[in-house]
């Protein structure tokens, strides 16, 4: 579902790739499950649910698109494993229902180069999405992503060899429109990136600020709103785990002092929120939330709001 929000003078929308699933564990790390499943319940193999959110940005420079799902290149063995159906264009589809089309995006921001960031940046060109020759989602955008995670993403080592997958970058670089960056980038009018460290290497996050309001996209900073409530709570993704807690500490610190909507870029419940001060430090107080997931077994993989 897609959602409409105007930042000052500038329209953002909120769109979707689609749920999925994820191992509870992967996605809560060292905190054991006695603690997390009161947030999160899993399903009866450990899974959680999982969004897939993307930003679409009106911009003075165009239309932004920050990061692109999944896409539609996934096999249908991968697509069982992460329960996602054989719906396609899920993101496309979220775009045209506010009114834009592949074509419409001027710059596509790669917060980094997971697959479920940039899956869909490439496409096959073939009418049924059956495999076949590679082309870029958005035809007349320009991609930029961080020189630090396209060193990463392209010599993986045995543990992030899974996530990372070429195919998603490498038609980019061939047709010359994926623009390599290094630091933290301005991409229009009040809207710029931040690199926020611990997930990847040069993790972007995005901030869109105008007349006196300000918007975050957390992107892989805190999948869920809960690990921004808990700084220890992070990822086994995340490569530097460590860093990511320092991370947060600092995005916690920036979207307090600006009163910040924060959007939450994999959270299956809480969709946007605002940090408030409460009796154990800051904390999300939700501002817009999504009815709980039902997995295709019947059990409700439910969130709440505080463990």
């Amino acid at each position: 579902m897609a959602y409409t929000l105007t930042v000052g003078s500038i329209r953002c929308h909120i769109l979707s790739d689609g749920l999925h699933v994820v191992d509870g564990g992967a996605l809560f790390g060292v905190v054991p499950r006695v603690l997390w499943e009161r947030v999160l319940m899993p399903n009866a193999q450990n899974q959680a649910p999982f969004d897939a959110r993307s930003l679409l940005i009106e911009s003075d420079a165009g239309l932004i698109l920050v990061d692109g799902g999944y896409g539609d290149k996934i096999p249908q063995k991968q697509r069982r494993i992460l329960q996602i159906g054989d719906r396609t264009e899920r993101l496309l589809d979220d775009m045209r229902s506010v009114g834009f089309d592949a074509a419409d995006v001027a710059i596509v921001l790669m917060t980094h180069l997971h697959a479920d960031h940039v899956g869909g940046c490439t496409r096959f060109d073939t009418p049924d999405h059956s495999p076949g020759p590679l082309v870029p989602t958005f035809p007349n955008a320009r991609y930029i992503c961080q020189r630090l995670d396209l060193a990463e993403a392209s010599f993986p080592n045995e543990r992030t060899a899974a996530t990372f997958h070429a195919e998603n970058w490498e038609p980019l670089l061939t047709r010359n429109v994926l623009e390599v960056v290094a630091g933290p980038q301005r991409l229009a009018t009040g809207v710029r990136t931040q690199i926020a460290p611990g997930h990847t290497a040069a993790l972007q996050v995005v901030w869109v600020e105008d007349g006196g309001e300000s918007l975050l996209f957390l992107g892989d900073a805190a999948n869920c709103a809960v690990q921004l409530d808990r700084l220890a709570w992070v990822p086994s993704f995340d490569i530097f785990p460590l860093t990511s807690m320092e991370t947060k500490r600092t995005l916690i610190d920036e979207a307090m002092a600006s009163d910040a909507l924060l959007i939450f870029q994999h959270d299956p419940v809480h969709v946007t929120g605002r940090l408030v001060v409460g009796e154990r430090g800051p904390r999300v107080e939700t501002e817009i939330r999504e009815e709980p997931w039902v997995d295709p077994a019947g059990r409700r993989l439910n969130g709440a709001d505080s463990v």
